[in-house]
């Protein structure tokens, strides 16, 4: 009974993540950013943050989802840690944006088992790190809303560009 269970939740994720991806390939992962890359895209993103006066967590990691840098902005909750570096990580692993997830669930039915996918952030927040076609990293941040998270993320990967 337990096996059959697996295998249908198995079966039904792998269902999801084929429609969602039908028509779009996502990027081949790619060496793991760099120090100096991750310095220019945590100041892309510090920037934006401040520009807003958002008190939030940015967390970048390379294509391994290993963390490169973290920064704590002033008057930013420390839960923010955590979340930040989820949403990160879950942008690596699934090579697409966190807000995929968030739309995904937000549609409910066969998207719910979204809830049961381990390691994937269903909040908006997290970008790949595309260079060249390949993906060397994410970023996450966390603190604001799921939209403003999402504009400082963007403009972290938009300073690389």
């Amino acid at each position: 009974m337990m096996r059959q269970r697996l295998l249908s939740l198995a079966i039904g994720t792998a269902l999801v993540f084929t429609a969602a991806t039908a028509g779009a390939q996502a990027p081949p992962y790619g060496p793991g950013i760099t120090l100096g890359q991750a310095k220019k895209a945590m100041a892309g993103a510090e920037a934006e943050a401040k520009k807003n006066n958002w008190p939030v967590v940015i967390t970048i990691l390379d294509s391994g989802g290993n963390v490169v840098l973290v920064q704590r902005l002033d008057g930013a909750q420390f839960g923010s840690v955590e979340v930040s570096r989820d949403k990160a990580y879950s942008a690596v692993a699934f090579r697409r944006p966190t807000k995929a997830f968030e739309d995904g669930l937000a549609q409910g039915g066969a998207n719910l088992r979204l809830l049961n996918l381990r390691g994937a952030s269903l909040l908006d927040g997290g970008w790949p790190i595309v260079i060249d076609g390949k993906i060397l990293g994410a970023i996450g941040v966390s603190g604001v809303t799921g939209a403003q998270d999402a504009q400082i993320g963007k403009a972290g990967v938009d300073a690389l560009k």
